[in-house]
């Protein structure tokens, strides 16, 4: 059971964790809570639990937390377990787990192993060297990718949830929406689709839970493919109302905003740029990490990781 001690910072989570681990424990399961104290550290210590012979990994966190441990879980024999403790647990959402620790924990005896494929995104990072991550949620390039680039990952602690939307808002208005170049297949089809667009989202699940809920209509885990949502308008209002669309749970048409299915997308600069200087750059995250920029490549892994999740 890996976790973040530094993470939240309260006494109240270590207590709903080791109440966790009770429950396990009584349900007959071998557990153990490992605290970590970085990415790096927390696939460190996956790769430890599955050498030392564990089958089941439990990411106690959002989903940052279960990004990092997907990295090492990836085509490997160990499953993979949530009990959330973010802001979002998007995948908690879509997989119906309780977001409360200790009812997830419950949930997990009865639990049904399930295989899913992974979402792969090649990139160059941030030190300009090609870069590969997987992921569970979703991958996307432009608008929001530049906002994480903008609040980096410590934001939140320092500034407090209030004004690290308030900078959000202030940044989306002031973001000056670069076009780049989308080419994707679509889903049994070798004919290849080209887009200019400001935002690419490739997204593995159905429900991101919240407000909005479906994102990407026809998104789910259980598919080999991913749904990309393809922004070929620069208008803040399109982008809205499509966010609007999913709050309302209406079935809209957006001028500029399209949907397909696909298992490959490649995205790159319009034409080349001096990308030395960071307006000239369009980001990549995936999962809500920053990951690098353009170029890109966004792909699917057919039967790359087990779950472990609520019976459907």
């Amino acid at each position: 059971m890996l976790y973040n001690p530094d993470s939240g910072g309260s006494q109240q989570r270590q207590r709903e964790l080791e109440s966790a681990l009770a429950v396990l424990r009584t349900g007959g399961v071998e557990a153990e809570l490992v605290p970590t104290h970085s990415p790096h550290h927390a696939v460190e210590q996956t790769r430890l639990a599955i050498d030392s012979g564990c089958d089941t990994i439990f990411a106690c966190g959002g989903d940052g937390t279960v990004h990092n441990i997907a990295q090492v879980l990836a085509n490997s024999p160990a499953a993979l377990a949530i009990l959330p403790l973010g802001t979002a647990n998007a995948l908690a959402h879509d997989l119906n787990l309780p977001l409360n620790v200790v009812a997830a924990a419950k949930a997990s005896l009865h639990a049904t192993p399930r295989r899913i494929a992974l979402g792969r995104v090649t990139y160059v990072d941030l030190q300009g060297s090609p870069g590969t991550r997987y992921f569970v949620v979703a991958a996307g390039i432009g608008v929001d990718a530049h906002l994480f680039y903008k609040l980096h990952s410590g934001t939140k602690q320092r500034m407090g949830m209030a004004a690290y939307y308030a900078k959000a808002w202030n940044l989306w208005f002031t973001y000056p929406m670069p076009r780049f170049v989308a080419e994707h297949l679509e889903t049994g089809s070798n004919v290849s689709h080209r887009a200019e667009v400001t935002e690419l989202m490739a997204v593995r699940i159905r429900n991101f839970g919240g407000v909005v809920q479906e994102l990407a209509p026809g998104a789910a885990l259980d598919r080999d493919d991913m749904r990309l949502v393809f922004c070929r308008t620069a208008s803040r209002l399109a982008y809205l109302a499509y966010v609007a669309r999913g709050l309302l749970r209406l079935r809209w048409t957006i001028p500029g905003i399209d949907l397909a299915h696909s298992t490959t997308v490649s995205c790159r600069y319009r034409q080349p740029s001096n990308t030395s200087q960071e307006q000239g750059k369009i980001y990549v995250e995936a999962d809500g990490e920053l990951l690098g920029t353009l170029p890109a490549e966004i792909t699917v892994v057919p039967d790359a990781l087990t779950l472990l999740a609520p019976s459907r």
